[in-house]
């Protein structure tokens, strides 16, 4: 019986581990080299949190950058709850990020490199809470575009003949 207990406490660990998407920003993949990447919480209202599990966030826009000491998260649309009241939450906002200060003085020191700048990847909740994962971005460049185009066309090619040939091998 105590077994049983155990494993039954492990699932709910495991379930409340689990990660559920929200929003994912794949420009930023396109547009920008990402060097690297930091989980970071978001200080929300009550009726952001509830659009943001309705799904209503737009990432397309959005950008972070240290202010002060502290990291702000710009031009994040979060849609207005639709049972809210006169106090539903204005759209877009800066957002005050949560982080630790190493992590925050870190990013400072990056992002202030020519170049650079701090992107939301992806927009999740995890254990309940909204996360957002920010990523250290090197923008590209029209050429560098075109060259991740050419290289995922030439994967596509390469699949596909792979295919056929075991379609042809199989049948």
């Amino acid at each position: 019986m105590a077994r049983t207990a155990q494993v039954q406490q492990h699932d709910k660990a495991e379930e409340s581990d689990r990660q559920r998407l929200i929003a994912e920003n794949r420009r930023a993949r396109y547009d920008y080299f990402i060097e690297g990447s930091i989980e970071a919480g978001i200080v929300l209202t009550g009726t952001e949190i509830r659009s943001i599990r309705a799904g209503r966030v737009q990432l397309r826009e959005a950008f972070a950058r240290v202010e002060h000491g502290e990291c702000f998260l710009f031009n994040m649309h979060i849609g207005p709850y639709d049972f809210g009241n006169r106090w539903n939450h204005e759209p877009v906002r800066p957002r005050k990020l949560l982080l630790h200060r190493d992590e925050i003085d870190d990013l400072w020191r990056h992002a202030r490199q020519s170049g650079r700048t701090l992107v939301p990847l992806r927009l999740y909740l995890k254990r309940g809470r909204a996360k957002v994962e920010l990523g250290l971005a090197r923008g590209k460049h029209n050429y560098d575009k075109r060259e991740s185009i050419a290289a995922r066309d030439r994967q596509r090619d390469v699949d596909r003949a792979l295919a056929d040939r075991a379609g042809s091998v199989r049948g």
